[in-house]
């Protein structure tokens, strides 16, 4: 039963250990046959019930020990230290899955394979992400660093376009495909060079990906 409504409208950018492409996008495994994720998005407009979340940015630090749909996984939660108490509270109750339909948002899903979420980190979040130019930074001082960038043709060097079109998902509508580097330092500590990652406009609420 979701007690308060919500939509969030925004953007993301995403890097995980997996090959370009991903096969969980595909319904197929792990490229290494775990995975591990940092995910940061940036909403443009939004909000919890009658508190505004215009403006603010959290990011998600994801390790599971195999697929994610088989579970044990552990999180972490960065929250934008400009949020209000009011604010925080409504993002971190959307980001467990609280007030979400089940399975309908990757919030949900997401929580619902975890064992561990470690306690929320709130601070300042330098993230800038360029959607159609698959470039993005993100870094969390003494937390994670990372960026996005294009990927590019190995003979010629040029810039290669490839996007996912996405029917029935729970996250994004259309993503761009692009490679990326991450490390993160606490609460857990992941690593990973020039693997997939993903840029895309979110427009999600309770009930999943919002018409």
């Amino acid at each position: 039963m979701v007690d308060t409504n919500w939509t969030i409208h925004g953007h993301e950018f995403v890097n995980c250990n997996c090959s370009y492409g991903c096969p969980c996008q595909f319904n197929a495994l792990p490229t290494h046959g775990n995975c591990q994720a940092v995910a940061g998005m940036q909403v443009e407009q939004g909000h919890h019930g009658s508190t505004k979340l215009d403006g603010l940015k959290f990011i998600g630090i994801f390790r599971w020990p195999g697929a994610i749909h088989e579970g044990k996984g552990e999180a972490a939660v960065v929250v934008d230290e400009r949020a209000t108490e009011a604010q925080r509270g409504a993002l971190l109750r959307i980001l467990t899955g609280q007030d979400t339909e089940p399975g309908a948002t990757i919030f949900s899903v997401f929580a619902s394979t975890l064992e561990k979420l470690h306690e929320p980190i709130f601070a300042l979040i330098d993230f800038k992400v360029d959607v159609a130019g698959r470039k993005a930074r993100l870094v969390v001082e003494g937390v994670t660093e990372g960026r996005g960038e294009p990927i590019l043709n190995p003979v010629t060097g040029a810039e290669h376009r490839v996007r996912i079109d996405m029917v029935g998902g729970f996250e994004y509508t259309l993503a761009e495909i692009g490679r990326g580097w991450t490390k993160t330092s606490r609460p857990i500590k992941l690593e990973f060079a020039d693997s997939y990652a993903q840029f895309a406009e979110i427009h999600l609420c309770q009930s999943g990906i919002a018409p």
